[in-house]
């Protein structure tokens, strides 16, 4: 039996959507000193994030790794190339981002934590709209082919 993956794309958007969400949501908590319910919603983020990276992966594979293009000319396709390099650069870092914040948050080293965040929390949150904005472009929004 053959599983129909074309719909992965939609439910990848849908799970960048939510960890969107989920970070401005748990970011507030930090700020109001909610730190269990931070904990609890951060890891809902990290938990919506790595099923995002399966079902990313499993997508590829399913399409023996091709790509879908992007169907513009001129600056419309350098704008998003450059969107789409930037999202890609600063995605290979979340992983990292997201487990050492995890790892120092459930340590009690709220200090270091904090520093992290400060850099990792913008990364992530970057990642996570920009992965829709793609997905706009190269679903709904995708020009016809010429």
């Amino acid at each position: 039996m053959n599983m129909d993956f074309s719909v992965l794309p939609s439910i990848n958007a849908s799970l960048n959507a939510t960890a969107t969400v989920l970070l401005v949501v748990g970011r507030r908590l930090a700020r109001r000193g909610e730190v269990a319910r931070h904990r609890i919603v951060m890891m809902a983020a990290f938990a919506v994030s790595s099923l995002f990276l399966l079902l990313y992966v499993a997508h590829k594979v399913s399409r023996n790794f091709e790509n879908t293009t992007f169907n513009a000319e001129g600056w419309a396709k350098t704008a998003y190339l450059v969107l789409l390099a930037s999202h890609v650069l600063m995605a290979m870092t979340v992983p990292v981002f997201a487990i050492s914040l995890i790892w120092l948050g459930l340590r009690g080293e709220r200090d270091r934590h904090r520093r992290l965040a400060r850099v990792g929390w913008p990364v992530w949150m970057y990642v996570s709209v920009t992965g829709v904005v793609i997905y706009l472009l190269l679903y709904p929004f995708n020009p016809a082919a010429v």
